[in-house]
C-alpha cells in the first residue's frame, strides 16, 4: 500500500459514496411506486420549497447539470408534474413551476420522507446530524460563504 494514500476505509470519497448509498436506499424505496427518479424528486422538492424559478437556478439548487435538468424538466412536464414557460424578454430563458399533481407527490410522501430523516437523526443524534450537514456544506463548492 502506498504510504501517501489513506486506507480505503478512511478515504473521504469512498466514505461519501458509501454514505450516499445508505442515505438514498430508503428514498429509492419511497419513490419506487411513484414512477419518478431521485433526480426528478429533487427537482420537485426544490420547486415545492422555492416556487417558480428559472431553469439555471433550478439546476443549481437541485444539484444537476443544466443539460440534465433540461431533460428531466421535459419528462416532468410530459407527466404533468411541472409547467415550463418562456421569459417574455429573453426567449432563451425558461421558468419552471410545480403543478398541483407534482405538489401532490411531495405532499403524499412528506410523512414518509420525514420518517426517513428521523431515522438518520436517530442513528446520528440530532446534534451530530446537524453538524454533519454543516460539515458537508463546507465541502460544497457551490455554497455561499
Amino acid at each position: 500500500m502506498t504510504k501517501t494514500l489513506p486506507s480505503t476505509s478512511r478515504s473521504l470519497p469512498i466514505a461519501l459514496i458509501r454514505a450516499r448509498e445508505g442515505v438514498m436506499a430508503p428514498i429509492r424505496e419511497m419513490l419506487a411506486e411513484t414512477g419518478i427518479t431521485e433526480q426528478q424528486w429533487r427537482v420537485l422538492r426544490v420547486l415545492a420549497e422555492f416556487g417558480v424559478m428559472d431553469a439555471k437556478t433550478l439546476a443549481d439548487r437541485s444539484s444537476l447539470l443544466f443539460p440534465s435538468l433540461t431533460r428531466i424538466a421535459a419528462t416532468l412536464r410530459d407527466k404533468g408534474l411541472v409547467t415550463q414557460t418562456r421569459d417574455d424578454k429573453d426567449r432563451r430563458r425558461q421558468f419552471i413551476q410545480i403543478t398541483q399533481a407534482g405538489q401532490k407527490i411531495i405532499d403524499d410522501r412528506a410523512g414518509q420522507a420525514a420518517q426517513i430523516v428521523a431515522g438518520f437523526k436517530s442513528t446520528l443524534g440530532a446534534r451530530e446530524y446537524e453538524t454533519l450537514l454543516d460539515l458537508l456544506a463546507r465541502l460544497d463548492p457551490g455554497a455561499d460563504g
